[in-house]
């Protein structure tokens, strides 16, 4: 089994698994549909692994790339390294990143060798980053980074157990399928976090939270404040709460927040 650009999308998913794809779902089809989104989540979207569910497929996968094709494509000398720090991202998926810290962390000997092996595992489309908007592409360039995988499932296979981590896998998969629909994507920080930004020429023209949930009063204000932060700071008329299962609509100061649950905004087009 070979990496292709992308793995399914849930559509895609979907579509394989012999599920239609229509505007509304019975109670019994929602229930259904709930199951292959808890399975995407946990399996990725690779089709011989939708099949098998099985993790050690994923793992072999994941090998397969880092040993067979990266290492000795590149003739990487430092295997040891590369591997720690392959690792050490796919374990961080959804978090910042800085290549001093990586660099500091792992025990390499420079940031430029951090950067470069990051670079490999981008090229060969296993791991992404993403940058901190900022007018100043200067700024962009020296700020953290955040990192996200190419399938959920590697992530599961590799490094954690999906039901302590759903947030930040269900960040990664709306990265992932704004990715495929080349979407210009950063993160937005100032005094409170926001996951995801899209710049649209030269403007920025959409703010996106993704959590699992906004039952805990802590998080859901978390949640909000980032979110209205980016959204007065890009003078946008709305913003995004993307969870697991959550479908409503909010209002804070004036500014529309749409709540919506993950299957649905997949299925979306756009």
């Amino acid at each position: 089994m070979k990496l292709g650009l992308y793995p399914f999308s849930f559509k895609e998913y979907l579509l394989f698994c012999e599920f239609p794809i229509k505007d509304a779902y019975t109670t019994k089809e929602k229930a259904e549909l709930a199951k292959h989104l808890q399975d995407y989540v946990k399996y990725g979207g690779f089709p011989e692994v939708i099949k098998t569910k099985d993790y050690q497929e994923l793992n072999e996968l994941y090998q397969d790339i880092i040993i067979k094709d990266l290492i000795a494509r590149l003739k990487i000398r430092d295997a040891k390294d590369f591997r720690e720090l392959a690792l050490y991202l796919i374990s961080n998926t959804s978090k910042k990143i800085s290549y001093n810290n990586l660099k500091n962390m792992l025990g390499f000997s420079s940031t430029s060798k951090v950067k470069n092996y990051i670079d490999f595992l981008s090229e060969a489309y296993l791991l992404f980053t993403v940058n901190k908007y900022d007018p100043s592409i200067k700024k962009q360039l020296i700020n953290d980074r955040k990192v996200y995988a190419i399938d959920q499932g590697i992530i599961n296979a590799m490094a954690f157990q999906f039901s302590q981590n759903l947030g930040r896998l269900m960040e990664n998969i709306v990265f992932l399928a704004l990715k495929r629909r080349n979407a210009n994507i950063y993160y937005f920080e100032g005094k409170n976090e926001c996951d995801i930004v899209i710049k649209e020429g030269l403007k920025i023209t959409r703010a996106i939270q993704v959590t699992e949930s906004l039952a805990d009063p802590g998080v859901k204000l978390r949640e909000i404040n980032g979110l209205m932060e980016a959204v007065n700071k890009f003078n946008l008329k709305e913003g995004m709460i993307i969870t697991m299962d959550s479908e409503v609509q909010l209002l804070k100061d004036g500014i529309k927040i749409m709540v919506v649950p993950l299957w649905k905004w997949l299925l979306q087009d756009n």
